[in-house]
């Protein structure tokens, strides 16, 4: 029996993204803690249904206020001396590096990381994102050098930690297949009656959104009753999409913006297609997966952590980021093709339960950790 504490930046995602991960470890025996900011009382029920407890932890997480981040590294040390716990799991950036760092310090015995994508620190941008971005890799390199093993969800991510130096060697990292999707809760739907189309993102522009709302100006000049869904919520980073640009698209008719959703699976059934013309530094995608292991087609891009989901011209298509009229053809593909939707939905379904199964990503983790 082992004592586990796991951190996140969302509480949510604890639920969402690691619920079954964490309600393996306490059903192998070990005592889990979740730890993240201001979860929710039905986040709490829900990790106290999984069998695993929750503590709060103070975590801003992308503000860039040195102060409150060492008040939540010395939160951490705390948090660490008092329950003692045999390894601790980071995932996302701050967890990660500020989890790290704090484990070091309370020596705990086993530190495990999980990269779950590069993030805007990493991507091309403005003076203050290269500033950011050299805070984070030297904040990785200080922090993660003592980790037992860090896991990567593609193998970009890994290549690029290595070219950094930010890994002792290539045996420190461990590569998993994203986060993986319960595929008996993304069961195959059938199709929609006519085709349409679906995004589902933070509403950022690295996602691929304003490339996606223009391929959808392009393809409804010539196909008006094609259907373009946008599903998402307003993000205040500074790659943020304005609420009076969703505003202007929705008004012309581009799309049709349904919100954000916590259960997605109503929005995927009723889409023919899953559309992601991300370029932003994903991990692997978790919308692309649940959108696969429902039976949908995929066309993303042929950029880090979307391109491993997709054999092009089997399961979708891989587009040049940024390329708005490759995205229309690939699009269009699907209207005057309508039955290699059928087929390509299969392969994605076949693909999603093969490869991305969150129960076999799971035992790859659990291996790797000892557990």
């Amino acid at each position: 029996m082992a004592k586990i504490i796991v951190i996140g930046s969302y509480a949510e995602s604890l639920v969402n993204f690691r619920g079954p991960l964490l309600k393996k470890m306490a059903e192998n025996g070990h005592e889990v803690m979740a730890c993240a900011p201001d979860a929710s009382p039905d986040i709490q029920e829900k990790l106290k249904d999984l069998g695993v407890a929750y503590r709060n932890i103070p975590l801003d997480r992308t503000g860039l206020n040195p102060v409150r981040d060492i008040y939540t590294i010395f939160r951490l040390i705390s948090l660490f001396r008092e329950v003692r716990p045999d390894m601790v799991l980071g995932y996302t950036i701050k967890p990660v590096i500020y989890g790290s760092l704090a484990g070091r310090i309370a020596s705990v015995p086993r530190i495990f990381s999980m990269i779950t994508g590069l993030g805007y620190a990493f991507s091309d941008g403005g003076l203050k994102e290269r500033l950011v971005g050299a805070v984070v890799r030297f904040l990785y390199k200080l922090s993660i050098g003592a980790n037992r093993r860090i896991f990567f969800q593609n193998p970009d991510d890994r290549d690029i930690f290595l070219m950094l130096g930010l890994l002792r060697n290539f045996r420190q990292a461990a590569l998993i297949n994203g986060s993986g999707v319960d595929v008996d809760f993304f069961q195959p739907t059938p199709f929609p009656g006519k085709i349409s189309f679906l995004l589902i993102a933070r509403l950022i522009k690295d996602k691929g959104v304003l490339e996606y709302v223009k391929a959808a100006r392009i393809v409804k000049k010539r196909y008006p009753q094609t259907r373009f869904y946008l599903v998402g919520w307003i993000d205040e980073g500074p790659q943020g999409i304005s609420s009076a640009d969703l505003d202007y698209w929705v008004n012309e008719g581009a799309i049709e913006y349904l919100g954000r959703l916590d259960n997605v699976r109503p929005a995927i059934a009723d889409a023919s297609v899953y559309v992601l013309p991300s370029y932003y530094p994903e991990g692997t995608p978790r919308t692309v997966l649940e959108a696969m292991s429902m039976g949908r087609p995929v066309i993303t891009t042929d950029a880090p952590g979307c391109r491993e989901t997709v054999i092009d011209g089997k399961n979708g298509f891989l587009v040049p980021v940024r390329d708005v009229n490759a995205l229309a053809d690939r699009m269009e593909y699907f209207i005057k093709n309508p039955e290699m939707i059928v087929s390509m939905g299969k392969e994605s379904r076949r693909i999603a339960v093969e490869k991305y199964d969150v129960h076999k990503v799971n035992a790859v983790i659990m291996k790797v950790m000892g557990l």
